[in-house]
């Protein structure tokens, strides 16, 4: 699966938007980001769960970025200590919560000695596992830096290179940009390049809203199919003003699917929780039957709707109208209960969420 347009990192979800799946979704939604990247682990450890508490911050955000269309991958620091328990845990991850990517991000570790093997071993441990999931390398920018380390053994058996472009301390992107590019095509195994800009501060210096508008309009010129920028977290924390930017900037002529057909593609997943990941934490929805509120509610009744009212159910949609926070849907459906001819729907949204939902069908 290929990657174009912007994305974001994402490195600890409570960080971002309070871990709130739905919120972190409508917030990527508007800033018409079309990836985003989740740490998913660090070595041999987990990452975004609290293993205290037992709670799985990764699957409520993936499956509800997923429903909207907007791809998810995993990102994992590796040491290489281990390569083969890391490169077990990166798949188990992966596949775990059907990721659409799995990126390595090893650094300075790997400029030891020796690593070049554990390098080969982590790869060729991790295809046993992801035969055909697109993955990527992410680390420095300039390889003529550091030669030491063993880009090759990784990218022999990569689908994508994504360089930190992190021109820290300066100005320059489009100087830097051109080179790592440069070196990337001349100095290692080629893939296709996304490069990763900076959003976050180091002492007194932070990127500005003209660096990260001239590293756009550079990857564009170099024909880069996708920018990303790291992270989430520091860039809504500390430079709110440069993720408006980066929202409001048109990488490429991406679109991301109406929401009828957004809506009716997640009811025709038969996932509760996926299409759950459209309404607000407090919507109100009035079923044929009664009212309802709240996250819980909803998804209650759709996990009835999927296993008991219309199991097996396959949804059409045969109309849509309605713009901005008002739409209305009709459609009809086929299920192993019986069949439905005069779906209709009527929704109130905010923030690209459900706060309202009106919903009228028949079984016959």
């Amino acid at each position: 699966m290929s990657l174009t347009g912007k994305g974001f990192w994402i490195w600890k979800i409570p960080n971002c938007e309070n871990g709130n799946a739905s919120y972190i979704t409508a917030t990527a939604v508007a800033a018409k980001l079309t990836h985003v990247m989740i740490k998913i682990a660090d070595g041999v450890a987990l990452s975004n769960y609290d293993s205290v508490n037992k709670i799985d911050y990764i699957a409520p955000v993936a499956s509800a970025l997923k429903a909207r269309g907007i791809q998810v991958w995993g990102w994992h620091y590796v040491y290489g200590n281990d390569p083969l328990q890391e490169a077990r845990l990166a798949a188990q991850r992966t596949l775990q919560y059907n990721l659409d990517g799995y990126i390595i991000d090893a650094e300075i570790e790997y400029k030891a000695a020796g690593k070049s093997t554990a390098a080969k071993t982590f790869m060729t441990e991790l295809r046993k596992y992801l035969p055909s999931h697109p993955i990527a390398l992410s680390t420095y920018r300039f390889p003529s830096y550091h030669m030491e380390f063993p880009f090759n053994s990784f990218l022999e058996k990569c689908d994508l290179t994504m360089p930190q472009v992190y021109w820290e301390e300066a100005h320059n992107p489009d100087v830097q940009l051109t080179r790592c590019v440069t070196e990337y095509k001349t100095r290692v195994i080629q893939r296709p390049i996304i490069p990763t800009g900076p959003t976050y501060k180091v002492g007194s210096w932070a990127p500005t809203i003209e660096d990260t508008n001239l590293f756009m309009k550079t990857a564009l010129n170099l024909n880069l199919p996708a920018v990303n920028f790291f992270s989430w977290d520091e860039c809504k924390r500390d430079l709110v003003s440069l993720w408006n930017s980066i929202s409001a900037y048109n990488y490429s002529n991406i679109t991301i699917a109406d929401f009828p057909t957004r809506f009716v593609n997640a009811l025709n997943t038969r996932n509760a929780d996926t299409v759950t990941a459209f309404y607000a934490p407090n919507a109100v929805q009035i079923t044929p039957s009664r009212t309802i509120q709240g996250s819980a509610a909803i998804r209650s009744w759709y996990y009835g709707l999927f296993t008991q009212v219309l199991p097996n159910a396959v949804f059409t949609l045969t109309g849509s109208s309605g713009t901005g926070n008002t739409r209305h849907i009709t459609w009809k459906c086929t299920s192993s209960n019986g069949n439905v001819a005069n779906g209709s729907d009527t929704f109130g949204l905010s923030n690209d969420l459900i706060a309202y939902h009106y919903s009228f069908f028949k079984v016959s």
